[in-house]
């Protein structure tokens, strides 16, 4: 698994330049790029069905492969429509999970079953949150099954035209677009730029396009989590032999968040995103205190319960969230959807 988690890195790492291994890949993004265009406009010409769920629909997504910080800003934008009255639910495909249904994701459902994602939004937003592979399908059920829900957020969805949005919201990680082409020759899953409402970026912002930009810095939470729910300032681990794990699309970005926090973990254990865990085994040569995303613990929990899980904090430049409720103003009543 490792060694399948460095080939992963090392692509990335190609893709942030027009190198040799970019050029030799770029041939085979030419039909990439034709698929996308033709798949929009199958989309745009109703050629292609797309339904929307009766309420406003908020998708945050990105244009990249990889982590791009998609969740953690579900969860502000989440947080902010709540703590304006709104009652929003979640819908997300879950990905890595191992069941194909819609199903509702209950803060203790099997991690394997509905993806560790959707599972973290449940536990730490407690609001509703469902998984299908149709997004629509997830929003009707959401709906059905509580309906005092009258707002949804797609946690990642860009792509999945088959759900109609109101509005979009595209995340960057700090690599922006990279060299600017397609997979598998670059980054990007469509090209870019392509119209989205708002933009949020961690590091300079992407070139292109005519949506407003703000601002993302993430950091840690000044505690981690035991599995009881019961906190560990960050402090009081500086000087223990630490174990570092992550298992996301970019486990650089938590080690380097680790040391900012002035944490120096001993050994760092770069996993592929969305590992499971059930295999890995603790080293045995030192006691190592073992410290993880909050993305990880639940599937780490399991079989390690005294992991100690450190969760990711998001600060998104104030004018967002006014952008977001202008255009929230601005969408009217939806009575009229089905």
């Amino acid at each position: 698994m490792p060694q399948a988690s460095n080939a992963s890195h090392a692509l990335q790492r190609a893709w942030q330049r027009r190198g040799a291994l970019a050029c030799l890949l770029w041939p085979l993004s030419l039909p990439m790029g034709l698929l996308v265009r033709l798949r929009r406009w199958l989309y745009a010409a109703r050629i292609l069905p797309s339904g929307h769920p009766g309420v406003p629909v908020i998708v945050v997504g990105n244009v990249v492969a990889g982590g791009a910080g998609k969740t953690p800003v579900v969860m502000a934008v989440v947080r902010h429509l709540q703590a304006r009255g709104w009652q929003p639910g979640v819908v997300s495909r879950g990905y890595g999970r191992s069941s194909t249904d819609c199903r509702e994701v209950l803060p203790d459902s099997p991690p394997g079953q509905v993806g560790d994602e959707p599972l973290l939004l449940a536990r730490r937003c407690k609001v509703p949150v469902f998984v299908a592979r149709q997004r629509l399908q997830a929003a009707h059920a959401l709906r059905q099954n509580h309906p005092g829900t009258d707002i949804i957020v797609c946690d990642d969805g860009l792509q999945h035209l088959a759900l109609a949005r109101d509005i979009e919201v595209c995340v960057f990680n700090s690599d922006g677009t990279g060299n600017g082409w397609l997979l598998p020759a670059g980054p990007l899953r469509e090209p870019w730029p392509r119209p989205v409402d708002l933009v949020v970026h961690a590091g300079a912002a992407p070139a292109g396009g005519d949506a407003p930009r703000f601002a993302m810095q993430r950091c840690l939470a000044p505690c981690a989590l035991r599995a009881d729910g019961s906190q560990v300032p960050l402090h009081g681990l500086r000087g223990q032999p630490l174990l570092a794990l992550a298992g996301i699309a970019r486990p650089g970005d938590f080690f380097a968040l680790l040391l900012q926090a002035g944490l120096t973990p001993e050994r760092t254990l770069a996993l592929p995103d969305h590992y499971d865990f059930d295999s890995w085994q603790r080293p045995s040569d030192k006691p190592y205190t073992l410290i993880c995303t909050e993305k990880d613990a639940a599937k780490l929990w399991r079989s390690h319960p005294d992991a100690l899980a450190v969760p990711l904090q998001v600060d998104i430049a104030p004018g967002f969230f006014e952008a977001l409720d202008a255009r929230l103003a601005a969408l009217g009543s939806l009575s009229s959807r089905t």
